[in-house]
This record gives C-alpha cells, sequence and structure tokens, in this order.
C-alpha cells in the first residue's frame, strides 16, 4: 500500500501566503474586504479544526476499518482508481453539504463555517471543532469504503477536495472563462452558496464540479445586480471562537429542553434549520416563500408555487 502524503497540511504554507497576498491586494485595490478580528477568529477556528482531526479523528478511522473487511470489491491503487474515488466523493461531498444545510443537527457543525459576514481566503479555514461527533462520516464516507476503495485514497481524494475549495473563497476573482463556470465550483459560485439573500439560500453546495447542482436543481448563477450579503441568516455578533464553535448546539440543547413531545424533540434536532412546531420562526424555505410571494405582488403577475425565484433575473431583496 503506497504511503499518501496529507495535501492539507502540505498546502498549509501556500494557504497562509495566499491570504498575505489577498490581505496586501485588498488593501492596494479595496476590491476584496479584511477585518481583523473576523479574520482572527477565521484563523482561530481553523487551526482549533485542525487539533480536533489529531484529537478525535480515530473515531472516523475506527468506523471505517471496521467497515472496510465488508468491502465488496478491491478496487486496487490505479491511477483511473484515484481519479474515480475523487469523482464519487465529491459527489458524495455534494450530499453531505445539501445535508448539512437542512438538518440542524450537522448545521451545528456546520454553520460555523458561515458565520463570518465576510468573504475571504481566510473564510475558507473558519471550520469547526466538533465535527467527528456529528457522525456524518458514518452515512457519507462509508460507501466509497464498502465499493473497495482504500481508506488512505478516500482520505487523501477527501482532502484534495477541502484543499480545492480553499481558493474559491474570494471576491478578488470575479467569473472564469464559461467553460469552466460551468463545471467547476468557482468563486462566483461559491459567493452564491455564502450569501443570505433570499435568492441566494440553500444553492450552489458544490465541492468541486458544480454540475451536481446543475443536475439536482440546486445550482444558481450570481447575478451582478444582487451582490451577495455574508454571513446567516441571524448573524452572532461576537469573534469569539468558543461561541462562534458553540452557538447552535446550545440553542439545540436549550430548543430541546423547552419541547412538549417527542415530535418537537425530533423536530429542534434533526430538522430544517430555523424549524419550530407553529412556524414562528424563520427557516429558508419560509424566507424564501415570503420573498418570493413579495416579488410576483411587485411585478404583478402570479405567485411561484415553489417559493423558488426565477434563476436568472435580477430581482431586489427586501430589508432585513
Amino acid at each position: 500500500m503506497p504511503q499518501l502524503p496529507d495535501p492539507i497540511m502540505i498546502a498549509i504554507p501556500a494557504f497562509v501566503a495566499l491570504i498575505v497576498a489577498e490581505m496586501i491586494y485588498a488593501r492596494a485595490t479595496g476590491k476584496a474586504e479584511f477585518e481583523p478580528k473576523d479574520t482572527a477568529a477565521s484563523l482561530a477556528m481553523g487551526l482549533g479544526n485542525t487539533v480536533s482531526g489529531i484529537v478525535l479523528g480515530f473515531i472516523a478511522l475506527a468506523w471505517f476499518t471496521y467497515v472496510e473487511q465488508f468491502a465488496l470489491f478491491d478496487m486496487g491503487w490505479a491511477l483511473w482508481v484515484f481519479a474515480l474515488c475523487f469523482v464519487l466523493d465529491d459527489f458524495l461531498y455534494y450530499w453531505s453539504h445539501r445535508f448539512a444545510h437542512t438538518v440542524r443537527w450537522w448545521w451545528a457543525d456546520h454553520v460555523v463555517h458561515h458565520s463570518s459576514q465576510h468573504y475571504n481566503l481566510s473564510t475558507a479555514l473558519r471550520q469547526p471543532w466538533l465535527s467527528p461527533l456529528t457522525f456524518k462520516f458514518i452515512f457519507f464516507g462509508t460507501w466509497l469504503v464498502l465499493l473497495g476503495f482504500p481508506i488512505a485514497m478516500v482520505a487523501f481524494c477527501s482532502a484534495l477536495n477541502l484543499v480545492y475549495q480553499f481558493w474559491i473563497h474570494t471576491e478578488a476573482v470575479k467569473r472564469l472563462p464559461e467553460p469552466l463556470e460551468y463545471v467547476l465550483n468557482t468563486p462566483s459560485h461559491h459567493r452564491v452558496h455564502h450569501a443570505t439573500n433570499p435568492l441566494y439560500l440553500d444553492r450552489n453546495y458544490a465541492g468541486v464540479f458544480i454540475i451536481w447542482d446543475r443536475i439536482f436543481g440546486t445550482f444558481q448563477a450570481e447575478i451582478d445586480e444582487e451582490k451577495c450579503r455574508y454571513g446567516i441568516v441571524k448573524n452572532l455578533g461576537t469573534h469569539n471562537p468558543l461561541k462562534i464553535c458553540l452557538h447552535e448546539w446550545v440553542g439545540i440543547v436549550k430548543d430541546v429542553s423547552s419541547a412538549k413531545s417527542l415530535r418537537e424533540v425530533i423536530g429542534y434536532w434533526l430538522g430544517p434549520p430555523g424549524w419550530s412546531p407553529d412556524g414562528s420562526r424563520e427557516s429558508s424555505k419560509i424566507i424564501k416563500q415570503r420573498w418570493a410571494e413579495k416579488q410576483a405582488r411587485l411585478k404583478g403577475g402570479a405567485e411561484p408555487p415553489s417559493g423558488e425565484a426565477p434563476a436568472r433575473e435580477p430581482v431586489a431583496t427586501p430589508a432585513e
């Protein structure tokens, strides 16, 4: 079995150099934004994520080692196997990422990455600390091991996927040539994903290949007239790493402790972010529905039945 390096550890010096370069570019041109406390919080979250991966990574490794004995095939180490593993890993990343936005238990972990109101390369490093404890790897990482891809190969391809995603967290790059924009996840596509505008909510879950969003109906192009507003629906107002890490977990505990039925417990735990028994809170579905209805009234047309906006039409968003 070949010894594979850790792409993330190799890439860290490049991450630091590129962040510094983007800072210089931002100061010289004003075409990117950095806020010192926000950047420091992102770097702290990235450091904590690295440490937690070392401390808690054995949980996923133990599971995959157990599952490996039930593998259907022995895929081997050919280059085409690496390529296939990379593509399938990205497909599973799409679904893992999509569920991280629609299941509150997983959103409590993933919301860390969306908590910055700025969008620059340091945002890419704003990562959660407790991911292994959510057990999401059981539901999405297991399949490749069961197919017979070596655990080391799966880990390597997953890390490559994350390394790729670093560079798309920037406003310094506007758009790539159209063929690349159609196939790859790009800064333009990922800005949409990080935006809180109703038009952009719950869109563009891709890791490397944006084609998954196009296939499964979650793609939304960035519109020049619809400037992205970053953060989460209710921004934290803090740069404290512990609060960034734990705020949604605390919210789940409070909601579950006040639940009046098993249905409410399950809803607060596994329902979409913003779920409430009486619908009084603002889930992304409710936000998009209200916004779409307002757009329909403004245009004097029929209300879109699904609550979705036309994919490419410039629109005005309501004030928050």
